[in-house]
């Protein structure tokens, strides 16, 4: 093996290490804060400009946002580093039932186990 061809492999192998370890450091998912009332109109504003919120719904870990529209139930959730929006029908996501402190959203396509912590399901707002 010739000094050319060494310089180029160890070259080679330095560039793929270098692209595994930016790799490998650009999954690294940004920590996100709990979400409070004013950041969750924020979100809800940006992902569903048409509807106009009649109440929120706030999960005990702060990852996740129920929001009435009239009929419609808007949901966001923490993903990774952002949020998922969907939305369904109110009926149907308040006829969910609470189970080991938890929420399953049958109806919201994709949805995780909700968090209640010290929060009551059905919320409050949806008796009215």
């Amino acid at each position: 093996m010739d000094k050319a061809l060494l310089v180029q492999l160890l070259g080679s192998a330095a560039a793929v290490a270098l692209l595994v370890g930016l790799s490998a450091w650009a999954r690294i998912a940004r920590p996100t804060a709990s979400l409070d009332e004013a950041a969750a109109r924020e979100l809800l504003a940006q992902e569903f400009p048409d509807h106009a919120i009649e109440a929120i719904w706030i999960a005990g870990d702060g990852g996740a946002v129920i929001a009435r529209a009239a009929d419609a139930a808007l949901v966001l959730w923490r993903k990774g580093d952002g949020y998922v929006a969907r939305s369904a029908a109110w009926r149907d996501v308040v006829a969910t039932g609470a189970s080991e402190g938890c929420v399953r959203l049958a109806a919201v396509e994709g949805a995780p186990r909700l968090r209640l912590g010290d929060r009551i399901w059905p919320p409050a707002e949806a008796a009215a």
